[in-house]
């Protein structure tokens, strides 16, 4: 869960999370070693005298063409790695179906039968205490801890997004369309998250709550939902 001072990312519950955060790190370095040749550079020029002397052209056009070139390989190698990543979904544990209304969201657990629920956003008046506000909903999400999930994701009305930072997902809501994702949550916890397009008047009042628990947890949930 985030926090008001928090200059990072939230703590990664997820594989794909966590390559995700490794490929910022690794971007924000190579950004930093950039900005710090080119600072060390306009300093040289202004610092040092002016000199006669100079570098071959072909020299110079072959560096400033070669650097640029090894710098984007760099960045684009690990970027590739990791979208081919959240695009593969291979024989998921469990498949959920996301749909997204003005202004909440609708679940069914197509796996098991007339496993169905909607999830609003609790009310302040509501909350209970220790909970965060505007966050909470009144049926939460229930996945199995180390299992690949996929969710697939669609409205019934507007444009939506499924967003759960923690877990690396967000995946726009399309009327008429049906798009997927998945994830794998490493650890049990709570993890919050909201929809990511405008949706209207009421579209900061749809939040999403995942709830990763143990498989034998989650079997005794789904028979008691189901029944």
């Amino acid at each position: 869960m985030a926090n008001h001072m928090q200059f990072g990312f939230q703590d990664a519950s997820s594989p794909i999370m966590e390559e995700l955060v490794e490929f910022h790190d690794h971007a924000l370095m190579t950004a930093l070693a950039i900005c710090s040749l080119v600072l060390y550079l306009l300093t040289l020029m202004l610092t040092e005298k002016l000199s006669s002397s100079t570098v071959d052209a072909q020299e110079i056009e072959l560096v400033w063409t070669i650097l640029p070139a090894i710098v984007l390989i760099m960045l684009a190698l690990p970027s590739l790695q990791i979208l081919y990543m959240m695009d593969e979904v291979n024989e998921p544990d469990l498949t959920l179906k996301a749909i997204g209304h003005q202004w909440y969201w609708s679940y069914e657990y197509t796996d098991f039968k007339d496993l169905t629920f909607d999830s609003y956003m609790t009310p302040t008046t509501d909350l209970p205490l220790g909970h965060f506000r505007l966050l909470e909903v009144d049926h939460r999400v229930i996945v199995p801890m180390e299992s690949l999930v996929r969710v697939i994701v669609t409205a019934d009305d507007v444009l939506h997004s499924w967003a759960v930072p923690s877990l690396g997902v967000k995946t726009d809501a399309i009327p008429g369309r049906l798009n997927q994702t998945s994830f794998t949550a490493t650890r049990p916890g709570v993890f919050y998250g909201q929809c990511s397009e405008i949706c209207g008047a009421n579209h900061s009042f749809m939040p999403i709550v995942v709830e990763s628990v143990p498989l034998a947890n989650f079997e005794n949930w789904s028979s008691l939902l189901s029944s």
